[in-house]
């Protein structure tokens, strides 16, 4: 979240980037309140410097008539301190319910715009395949190979599930496994997180309050399933104070992902881009301040060779001010070109939070065991989103007898070169 201390001293600016971002947010309120909570702690201490000055007094006079005169005045006092605090503690929370609305600041260096038409294409690496045939969408190819079950996952769970089996399931988990080893060859530690998350990781995260109808939730024990590993990786450290040498820590993980997704009615409604189900693995980075823009830019160029080995073509956007999610300052997506679907697939999502989320869930580090703590900065970014790197995968590596041929990198972990039929 962003302080109530830079809220004021930047007030046009939060409200400028609210407005950039398409969104609100209720800063006069926050203001307000904030006004009010300094009032009420002022008024609270001069009582309570009263009662300890009249205290003193009581217990030094000899008169008992004055005494008693006091010490009823003293009572008074003290009740309109509890009044006083209850009115506090009331101000208190809904200020910080309040903050917890307000987005993060927009870089100076994002592009301006209403939605995603306005975001910035900064590169593009490779051309399209030429077929000499004309290439099919990932949906028939499955079917036509055993592969991907769309009517079986639909029977088992309703609309925007589906089964993968054989060559297109171990292609799946052959993906999964070689994204892992790219990350850990690029010096970032795999971990192994829990899917089922507290509220209280959730509104540290920052999903809370603003997409809890995009959630699942587990009403009878309170949990809710994790919709991004980010959302565990954010909550690592919460209320802790990390020691010196902690930072930069890059950490890695592959977790299922589970949202509610509000499909719009006729979009993307065949096929596997779209669902309630899918894994990501996902790049996760705590470091100093001084040391964030240059991650961005690391975490941007590392997921970037993804695409690249596999040989599909790929490109890089900027997202604009309109596009940019609640949490993010700066956001890059790279997406893969798909022939089968004849459109760019996001595949990935790099962004740099700053001390957004670090201030939610109350993680501070050291840089020197008695210098004072601060906060560090936490960088996000997918690598890949998986479904969408299997569709582009299928789709660009097809042949024209239906079967499938297997990029170089992953053969060793499909111990074949093609995916052929189901017999």
């Amino acid at each position: 979240m962003l302080s109530i201390q830079f809220i004021r001293e930047n007030t046009e600016r939060v409200k400028r980037d609210v407005v950039l971002r398409n969104s609100s947010a209720p800063i006069d309120r926050i203001i307000q309140l904030d006004d009010e909570r300094r009032l009420l702690l002022g008024q609270v201490e001069q009582l309570r410097a009263k009662r300890n000055t009249v205290s003193k007094a009581i217990g030094a006079s000899k008169d008992p008539q004055e005494r008693e005169v006091r010490i009823t005045e003293m009572r008074l006092v003290g009740d309109e301190i509890d009044r006083l605090d209850g009115r506090l503690k009331a101000v208190q929370s809904e200020l910080n319910d309040k903050l917890l609305e307000v987005p993060n600041i927009v870089d100076p260096s994002v592009p301006k715009g209403p939605d995603d038409s306005s975001n910035v294409v900064v590169h593009t690496v490779g051309q399209p395949r030429t077929f000499d045939f004309e290439p099919k969408p990932h949906w028939e190819l499955g079917e036509a190979l055993g592969g991907i079950d769309l009517p079986r996952g639909a029977k088992m769970s309703g609309s925007r599930f589906y089964v993968l089996e054989g060559g297109i399931s171990r292609l799946y988990r052959s993906l999964i496994q070689w994204c892992l080893d790219q990350h850990a060859e690029a010096g970032f530690t795999e971990c192994y997180l829990p899917y089922m998350l507290s509220e209280a990781s959730l509104y540290a995260s920052g999903q809370l309050p603003k997409f809890r109808d995009n959630l699942y939730r587990d009403a009878e024990e309170d949990y809710y399933f994790i919709p991004t590993a980010e959302v565990a990786f954010v909550n690592l450290y919460k209320d802790e104070i990390m020691p010196p040498g902690s930072l930069p820590q890059r950490l890695v993980a592959h977790t299922p992902c589970f949202r509610r997704e509000k499909m719009s009615a006729g979009r993307d409604v065949r096929g596997m881009k779209r669902g309630h189900q899918f894994e990501k693995v996902e790049m996760f980075v705590y470091c100093a301040p001084e040391e964030s823009e240059a991650m961005l830019d690391f975490m941007v160029k590392h997921a970037r060779t993804l695409p690249e080995k596999l040989g599909i073509p790929h490109r890089v956007l900027q997202l604009c001010t309109g596009d940019l999610g609640f949490n993010s300052t700066k956001t890059f997506d790279i997406e893969m070109w798909s022939p089968g679907v004849n459109e760019w697939l996001e595949v990935s999502s790099i962004s740099n939070c700053l001390d957004f989320q670090a201030r939610r869930a109350n993680i501070r580090y050291r840089e020197k065991a008695d210098g004072p703590p601060r906060y560090p900065h936490m960088l996000n970014g997918s690598g890949l989103g998986m479904v969408r790197a299997l569709i582009a995968v299928i789709e660009n590596y097809q042949e024209a007898d239906g079967t499938i041929t297997v990029p170089e990198v992953l053969r060793p972990y499909m111990r074949t070169d093609r995916i052929t039929p189901r017999a």
